[in-house]
């Protein structure tokens, strides 16, 4: 990820809904060094807690607020105009899950999805930005949609968010400005039909493969092992014990 702050149309949340936030919590803390700091909250909020890493937000555990929601990170943009970003959504094929809200003076959330069904929210900022620290060892340094209609997307995202698509047959990437901090990859037979379109979040690392092996530890399955990628990053995939997929890759080789 090129960006190193929270910038309008960039990615500048990633949310652990969780069945067990507390297992969520310890199991992360572990992985990343990261630390919980519960928020002041009134009782609907449910147990909504900042996961900081050296004193910055990192991440955020949630509990699950429906019966049907699935145990999952989710991913976040900035927008300056939530209101007027679900209307372009909604103009450009998507829809909107839980119109705009408050969030405790914070800012202003959007949940949505798009043409797809690829879940990610909007975020207008109030009194907290989004992430504090981004693109370096346990903090969020990617994002990658997972789809079966990349065509779609290609004219979703930019039309909603303004950004570049970086093109390629492999691997587009979606970027502002030309500062790429994400990409996208199309789900093939590979992905069972159960699997939905959906954001995935990497995490930055020092080293992948020490990562991995301490994930497994702590209990993760490990959906695609340590990879190099051809002039990329390595990376890989893991699956922590609460069920929720998430990806990992080498810090300072993005992009």
């Amino acid at each position: 990820m090129k960006q190193q702050a929270v910038t309008v149309g960039g990615p500048c949340w990633v949310e652990h809904g969780s069945s067990d936030p507390d297992g969520a919590k310890v199991f992360y803390g572990e992985l990343f060094g990261w630390r919980a700091e519960e928020i002041d909250a009134p009782p609907e909020a449910g147990d909504y807690t900042f996961m900081k890493l050296d004193g910055a937000i990192a991440a955020a555990v949630a509990p699950l607020y429906g019966e049907e929601q699935p145990t999952a990170w989710s991913v976040s943009f900035a927008v300056d105009d939530a209101d007027a970003s679900a209307a372009r959504i909604t103009g450009a094929g998507g829809s909107i899950v839980v119109e705009p809200m408050e969030a405790l003076g914070l800012g202003r959330f959007v949940v949505a999805a798009d043409p797809s069904g690829a879940l990610f929210g909007l975020w207008q900022a109030q009194s907290l930005a989004g992430l504090q620290v981004l693109n370096v060892p346990g903090a969020l340094g990617w994002v990658e949609l997972l789809t079966r209609d990349p065509d779609g997307a290609r004219a979703f995202y930019p039309a909603v968010f303004g950004w570049t698509v970086r093109p390629s047959e492999v691997y587009p990437q979606w970027g502002l400005a030309d500062a790429d901090f994400g990409g996208m990859l199309t789900m093939d037979d590979r992905f069972p039909p159960q699997v939905p379109p959906h954001w995935l979040p990497y995490f930055a690392v020092a080293d992948v493969d020490v990562t991995v092996f301490r994930a497994g530890n702590l209990g993760a399955d490990v959906l695609m092992p340590p990879t190099s990628m051809p002039d990329g990053p390595r990376i890989a995939v893991l699956r922590d014990p609460q069920g929720a997929a998430f990806a990992v890759h080498l810090a300072g080789a993005e992009g």
